[in-house]
């Protein structure tokens, strides 16, 4: 079977993600840049910025003096890679060999596949136009050879699809850059005014080979079809997915746990085998009206205990209708992670946010009340209370500083302080009577004041004189006095002590 091969080629691959990301950016000149030699050289453009004759590896200083509104943004390192690896992947669904072509490029071995699209016309046109549907303004062409197809995409001004054996008539017209050759050759190339591939093609290889070396022939050879040219193709991970077909449609409770069950059995087995914990998991049940219904579980640390996981997928079945009956039941694991089974062992059964009966207590109360309403807070190095903590990731995340313990914190801080009505004797005696939400309160005791100063480097204004008071009907209190003592001085309730 004849070799056919497409490439696709991404024109703005970066700046269309960002301007995807960004809608605002649509109608903005823009470009990323990164410093390089003691200047600012831009690594790619949008097509708006193009239009006013920026380009890739100007300097950015000469291209805001041919602009007024360009914005200069940070080159991020490794981006183009990252994409082209997932529209690589998006593409295996049109065939099994994909492979990365930096930069802003695939490969695609297309051998036997175009045929199920009705010919290679449709399907390069299924292709492309599904891409710039979803926002990346991409040419493609297809060829017997990788060379070919790669520079019919970018430098081709006719048709896109080079009939099987033409692919030395379709280089003639096109310019040197379309090989794929090294800047110093190209150099070479133009200083002998060699402007299209016609003008040097049917020379003799000696004289080739002696004034542009070894690799200008393997790259004219590999472009004709003389010389094999090899790609290395993506792997999609191995999604962790289990099926379970049914002989008759399962309608009851009972029934459903029983398929969850097996499901769970046959890919924790998988999950233990290969050392990885399940974090999250989706239930689809294909009912016999031809729709389907799902449910999922999320848990705090890779897990692959059938027991616990069942448990939570107890917690979901009352929102699976069945219908008519399932027919069908598919379990997948889009998020898993490594998970040390012996570590395991060394903890269980003891104390501590590292014990695995408490992360499945919290996502057997999680699946009750929602994950949003279990929160765990770190200390951070901040006297000011509102940046004194932050919102843990994880439960097992380690804190980077230690609690102060010698400062008195109130068990509930309010998100924002709430203005009080006090009463105080002057200069700075702690307040006798306070009144929150239209109560008055008596004050029995008092300890402070604690004055906190404001971290001046993030914002401006008043520092803070803070007082533990308590009440007459014992309850605890955490007020404090914006900035000196005044006229006027205005209070607040920060908090409230246990």
């Amino acid at each position: 079977m004849q070799k056919r091969f497409m490439s696709i080629w991404f024109r703005h691959l970066t700046t269309d993600w960002l301007s995807l990301r960004r809608p605002e950016l649509k109608d903005v000149p823009f470009v990323f840049a990164t410093p390089e030699r003691n200047r600012i050289i831009i690594t790619a453009a949008n097509p708006l910025a193009e239009a006013q004759g920026i380009h890739r590896g100007m300097a950015a200083a000469d291209a805001k003096a041919l602009t007024t509104n360009l914005q200069v943004l940070d080159h991020i390192p490794g981006k183009e890679a990252k994409l082209l690896r997932q529209l690589g992947l998006w593409c295996i669904r049109y065939t099994p060999v994909v492979a990365v072509d930096l930069p802003g490029g695939l490969i695609l071995d297309i051998s036997g596949c175009a045929h199920l699209w009705g010919g290679e016309r449709e399907y390069l046109k299924e292709i492309v136009n599904k891409l710039r549907t979803s926002g990346y303004d991409a040419r493609a062409a297809i060829a017997d050879t990788i060379g070919t197809a790669w520079a019919v995409a970018r430098y081709g001004k006719t048709t896109p699809i080079i009939q099987s054996g033409q692919q030395a008539q379709a280089l003639l017209n096109l310019p040197p850059v379309a090989l794929r050759l090294e800047p110093i050759i190209l150099e070479k190339l133009q200083k002998l005014g060699f402007v299209t591939i016609k003008s040097f093609i049917q020379l003799p290889r000696t004289v080739l080979r002696r004034r542009f070396g070894e690799g200008f022939l393997s790259r004219l050879a590999q472009a004709l079809g003389v010389e094999d040219e090899f790609i290395t193709p993506l792997v999609p991970p191995v999604p962790y997915t289990e099926r379970l077909p049914c002989l008759e449609p399962i309608r009851t409770v009972p029934g459903i746990e029983i398929a969850i069950q097996k499901l769970l059995e046959a890919l924790c087995l998988r999950l233990q085998s290969e050392g990885k914990g399940l974090r999250k998991a989706v239930l689809k049940c294909y009912r016999v009206d031809g729709k389907m219904v799902q449910a999922g579980i999320s848990t705090n640390r890779g897990s692959h205990s059938v027991s616990h996981l069942l448990k939570l997928f107890q917690l979901q079945i009352g929102k699976i209708e069945p219908a008519l009956g399932i027919e069908l039941f598919l379990l997948e694991a889009p998020k898993v992670e490594d998970v040390d089974a012996l570590q395991e062992k060394l903890w269980a059964g003891k104390p501590g946010l590292a014990d695995t009966a408490l992360a499945e207590l919290l996502d057997r109360i999680a699946g009750k009340v929602g994950p949003e309403r279990i929160r765990r807070y770190l200390p951070a190095e901040h006297y000011w209370p509102e940046r004194s903590i932050r919102p843990a990731i994880s439960l097992h995340e380690i804190p980077e500083t230690k609690w102060q313990p010698g400062t008195r914190r109130p068990l509930r801080l309010l998100r924002r302080p709430e203005p009080v009505e006090v009463m105080a004797l002057l200069p700075d005696h702690p307040p006798k009577v306070f009144t929150y939400k239209g109560r008055r309160h008596v004050v029995a005791k008092a300890d402070g004041p604690e004055r906190i100063e404001r971290e001046w480097w993030r914002d401006k204004g008043e520092h803070r004189d803070y007082y533990a008071v308590e009440d007459s009907d014992g309850q605890r209190y955490w007020l404090f006095r914006s900035g000196h003592y005044d006229a006027a001085p205005q209070w607040y309730l920060h908090g409230f002590f246990a």
